[in-house]
């Protein structure tokens, strides 16, 4: 484990609340300490650290990988930052976007030609953890004269079942 500046306080903090609530049940100071200095580090990594890791929306992030993105599905979110930031799709064709990341999972639709669009290819990265997270991240990939031309990144909402 690293110790940072945060991890510090917070364990402080906790420490502190632990103390002030051993004090109400037992008023010796040095007994109360060492209930403290004992109970800390439990309550901390197995109550305040689980919670924060619920909560925050931390993920991992993975350089690009076509391997790991076709074995792994549900963590392109991982993959997708640097895929997009690094723009190793510009200027590509559609075979070798294919040959990368498989086939699309779905086309997007023209409303002006009341039609998939074949020229705009999208992808599902999955959905990032997080307690009160409800959408799934998905790319979009366009092309022009069978070259990429932009990589959009866009939400989408979940839906848990069919009926929606």
């Amino acid at each position: 484990m690293i110790i940072t500046i945060p991890l510090i306080i917070m364990m402080c903090v906790v420490f502190v609340l632990v103390f002030l609530f051993v004090r109400t049940i037992d008023k010796r100071k040095w007994l109360t300490l060492l209930v403290s200095i004992a109970l800390t580090p439990f309550i901390y990594f197995y109550g305040v650290y689980p919670m924060i890791n619920i909560f925050s929306n931390y993920h991992h992030q993975k350089y690009f990988s076509s391997e790991l993105w076709i074995e792994k599905p549900s963590l392109r979110y991982e993959l997708s930052d640097d895929l997009i930031a690094s723009e190793m799709l510009i200027g590509k064709t559609k075979t070798e976007v294919e040959s990368l990341l498989g086939t699309y999972e779905w086309l997007s639709w023209d409303e002006a030609i009341k039609n998939h669009d074949t020229n705009k290819w999208n992808y599902s990265l999955g959905i990032e953890p997080g307690a009160f997270n409800t959408e799934k991240e998905c790319i979009e990939i366009v092309f022009k004269n069978n070259k990429v031309t932009r990589v959009n990144a866009f939400k989408e909402p979940l839906k848990l079942d069919d009926k929606d």
